[in-house]
């Protein structure tokens, strides 16, 4: 059976997207511990990130990259994190977090409760 995430990138699940390519994808985290928490995934299903070939983890990263600049852009925020965590989701992943100081990049907080609107509206202004 196919990870939530694969599921999310063939369209059987929605999501709010920020970007894809033929080989990548990032949408909003719907539990997002900051405004703009983007996840970044690439299209393959690998479940532990350093099992990507090194040409896959290297566009990762710099699929990320872009992303994570739209991110600072939008929040104005001194740094945005990158995060490999979580265990529940078989398929490699990275967060993308703006911060200001580390505890914006605390998981054990409570996460935001954003309405579908501001979700879009993130959504769009971090989009590529």
């Amino acid at each position: 059976m196919a990870s939530i995430f694969t599921r999310i990138i063939q369209g059987e699940i929605p999501c709010y997207k920020v970007a894809e390519d033929d080989k990548y994808f990032a949408f909003l985290d719907i539990n997002p511990v900051a405004k703009g928490h983007t996840l970044v995934i690439p299209k393959v299903e690998i479940d532990n990130l350093f099992d990507l070939n090194d040409d896959t983890l290297a566009g990762l990263t710099l699929f990320a990259k872009q992303i994570a600049r739209k991110i600072q852009d939008y929040t104005q925020c001194k740094k945005v994190a990158m995060v490999v965590l979580g265990l529940e989701v078989p398929h490699a992943h990275i967060h993308l977090i703006p911060m200001n100081n580390e505890a914006d990049v605390d998981f054990k907080r409570e996460k935001l409760k954003l309405s579908e609107e501001e979700f879009k509206a993130i959504a769009q202004a971090i989009s590529l």
